[in-house]
C-alpha cells in the first residue's frame, strides 16, 4: 500500500490526561523526542510501542492509531 501513513490521537491524549512528553516518554521507555515525532506523524510506531500506548491510556489501541483521519473533536 503507497500511503501508510498512521494518523494518532497521542497529542489530543496527552493534553486531556495532562501528561508531559516527557512524562509519556518515561513511562513507555523511549525517549521524549520519539513522542514528538509520533504525534506529528514523522514516526509509525512498531506494533509493540503502539500497543504500550494504548495501555498507558488505557483506550483500546483502535482509539490511539488509524489509517484513517480521525475526524475533528470540535
Amino acid at each position: 500500500m503507497a500511503d501508510d501513513l498512521v494518523h494518532n490521537r497521542i497529542a489530543v491524549l496527552r493534553a486531556d490526561r495532562k501528561v508531559s512528553r516527557k512524562q509519556l516518554a518515561d513511562a513507555l521507555g523511549v525517549h521524549y523526542q520519539t513522542v514528538g515525532y509520533l504525534e506529528r506523524g514523522e514516526y509509525s510506531p512498531s506494533l509493540a510501542l503502539a500497543l504500550r500506548i494504548a495501555r498507558f491510556f488505557e483506550v483500546p489501541v483502535e482509539s490511539v492509531f488509524s489509517l484513517e483521519q480521525f475526524p475533528r473533536l470540535s
